[in-house]
């Protein structure tokens, strides 16, 4: 259905691509993981037709049709919610228009009958178009999308202006999906759904007919969903059939493999050396030597990507808290009219583990924000227990960072001192390594700041921890950071996620 041949990509000195010849058959759905700047991104735009190869083709057949989602980015504006995902159908939509053009011009009686006919026999070619397109199903078809993706009938009409980036994303979703391409490019596609609107596209992805290729950090939705993953590791993509659990275990055991062969590999070059730099001026050993030279040039390195650091955590020191943490009693909170929680009646104990979860707008943030102090009822009362000390790391944590501190610096300046010889331990667990830790916080990316945020909290001492959606923008493997480090974890525990495998290690 679709190939890439001999594809060769580069940025700069960095090669993301070499030589790389790869295919996707129909129906297939193709999962693409990788480490953090491997070039996931920048395989799906080419596929997409946004980046060009510097060398090699990708042959698509002439009927393919693509659709392709970025991170983010798209915003819509000029129309309401239901008229922009409807413009998926703008073909159907335009057979539609010009049949009900048709039908006032035939109620006109002083039509020539000539023409009468002709209209007749173009209107009958149009509703077969529109019939055979399934074109009186569009309103149910653009309604079940928007619904399955967390839009309510009441913000049908709301015009798209009004959407926040979060939204825009998921509008932009609901229109790819309903325009059907013969293959679908989702890059990180969950990351702005709830866990209602991920079971929804997990469903309709899983039933999806034709090709999809997608890059996702939720291995749930992997497993659920895909047939094949692609690895995309030193300039090369390796297919692993199955799930992405599958995956896990046959990529780990091949690194294995590739690692011991690239040791036993650096030993032999390290003997052949020795010998060399030995015998080089013995003339009864010239022979040797020379074969041993000629030997060492033919010899292909065996790369092997570092191996990723499994950081033990241990938390800063911190006294117990009382038994009760955190208490409110009669707390209600309003919007304007838009009243979030009335008489509500909540306590958390010493050691509760708790996971938030809900659909988007039902108030899991304005939670979190009464209950670090934040935001105050507005009316009711809240209680902290005695010695509670807490972190608090809202959505938007990543942002407040000092821009004019390095990632190292953001670390030292907040934590105690005995976990200072800790700090490039826990930077190189987050993905910061050898000058990262100069770099300054503004410059670093959206994913890069929040990767330094959950590290820069979980150096602070606390007992308790209230969490609003640590997990996004963070790759798998420093999910496993994160999550190794609060299963440890000795205090009280409150979180919001839409991760499922995160809710299930840690609730």
């Amino acid at each position: 259905m679709l190939q890439l041949s001999s594809i060769t990509k580069s940025f700069g000195e960095r090669v993301l691509l070499e030589d790389v010849t790869w295919q996707i058959s129909e129906g297939e759905r193709v999962g693409l993981c990788g480490p953090n700047g491997a070039g996931k991104t920048t395989l799906l735009r080419m596929l997409a037709g946004y980046d060009e190869p510097d060398a090699g083709s990708i042959i698509k057949p002439g009927s393919l049709t693509v659709g392709y989602l970025p991170q983010d980015g798209l915003s819509h504006a000029g129309r309401s919610i239901l008229e922009e995902a409807s413009s998926a159908f703008a073909d159907l939509l335009n057979v539609k228009h010009e049949m009900h053009v048709i039908e006032d011009r035939l109620g006109d009686a002083s039509l020539p009958q000539e023409e009468h006919d002709a209209m007749l026999e173009r209107y009958s070619a149009l509703q077969d178009r529109f019939r055979i397109g399934e074109g009186y199903g569009i309103d149910l078809k653009v309604a079940t999308v928007l619904r399955g993706l967390g839009f309510t009938d009441e913000t049908f009409e709301q015009p798209t202006d009004s959407l926040s980036g979060g939204w825009q994303m998921r509008l932009a979703l609901a229109k790819l999906l309903l325009g059907r391409p013969t293959l679908l490019l989702l890059d990180e596609p969950t990351n702005h759904l709830d866990l209602e609107a991920r079971n929804w596209l997990e469903a309709y992805l899983s039933a999806y007919p034709h090709a999809v290729i997608l890059v996702s950090h939720d291995r749930f939705f992997l497993d659920a969903v895909v047939t094949r993953i692609t690895d995309l590791t030193l300039r090369k993509l390796t297919d692993y059939p199955g799930n992405y659990t599958h995956y896990i275990a046959e990529r780990d055991a091949r690194m294995d493999q590739l690692r011991k062969a690239k040791r036993e590999q650096d030993e032999e070059i390290a003997r052949v050396k020795m010998f060399i730099d030995r015998f080089r001026y013995q003339a009864t050993k010239a022979s040797q030597v020379q074969s041993r030279i000629k030997m060492l040039e033919k010899v292909v390195p065996i790369e092997a990507p570092p191996e990723r650091k499994r950081i033990h955590f241990t938390f800063p020191v911190c006294a117990k808290s009382g038994r009760a943490v955190l208490e409110l009693g009669d707390a209600r909170k309003a919007y304007g009219a838009h009243v979030i929680f009335s008489r509500l009646n909540l306590l958390i104990e010493r050691g509760d583990r708790i996971a938030l979860v809900g659909p988007n707008g039902a108030g899991k943030s304005t939670l979190m924000r009464m209950l670090s102090g934040v935001e105050a009822p507005d009316t009711g009362a809240r209680r902290e227990g005695h010695q509670v000390v807490m972190q608090y790391f809202a959505q938007d944590e990543a942002v407040k960072l000092d821009p004019k501190l390095t990632v190292y610096e953001t670390l030292s300046s907040g934590s105690p001192m005995d976990m200072v010889p800790a700090i490039r331990n826990i930077l190189g667990g987050f993905l910061f390594s050898g000058d990262d830790i100069y770099k300054k916080a503004g410059v670093l990316s959206g994913g890069e700041r929040t990767r330094l945020a959950v590290a820069r909290m979980l150096l602070r001492p606390s007992n308790t921890l209230l969490l609003d959606e640590p997990t996004n923008h963070l790759d798998l493997d420093s999910k496993e950071v994160l999550l190794d480090a609060l299963v440890d974890y000795g205090g009280t525990l409150l979180f919001v996620s839409h991760d499922r495998y995160f809710v299930e290690r840690l609730a």
